[in-house]
């Protein structure tokens, strides 16, 4: 290959990374070998104590029936499994916003096998 085939091609790879980077920054990502959500740089394993807030939540949760990221179950006690949440009104492991557009993670609520598709 030639010097500008080369150099053109690393330009193109630069500017794709570049608008890849841009498109992902902010976005949510998530894991479902570990079972966590990560987003703004920090990561969030999704079982766990939970509290619901209006402003500044870890992150925004929409309430599905159908198509959802992670299938929730409503515990009372030990909420390690994914899946598993129980609300608390202090000292959260993490704090949602329920929203009905726009969320970084959609949910169906179960009454059992809570997780991930």
């Amino acid at each position: 290959m030639s010097s500008a085939v080369i150099q053109a091609f690393g330009l193109a790879f630069c500017t794709l990374c570049a608008v890849a980077e841009f498109a992902y920054a902010g976005d949510a990502v998530l894991n479902s070998n570990a079972c966590t959500l990560s987003i703004d740089g920090k990561t969030f394993l999704l079982h766990g104590k939970y509290q619901v807030v209006e402003s500044f939540p870890d992150f925004k949760v929409e309430i599905v029936t159908s198509f959802s990221d992670l299938k929730v179950q409503k515990v009372s006690s030990f909420p390690s499994e994914c899946g598993k949440w129980q609300e608390v009104g202090s000292f959260p492991d993490f704090k949602v916003q329920f929203v009905s557009s726009f969320p970084d993670l959609k949910i169906a609520f179960v009454e059992s096998f809570p997780g991930m598709q």
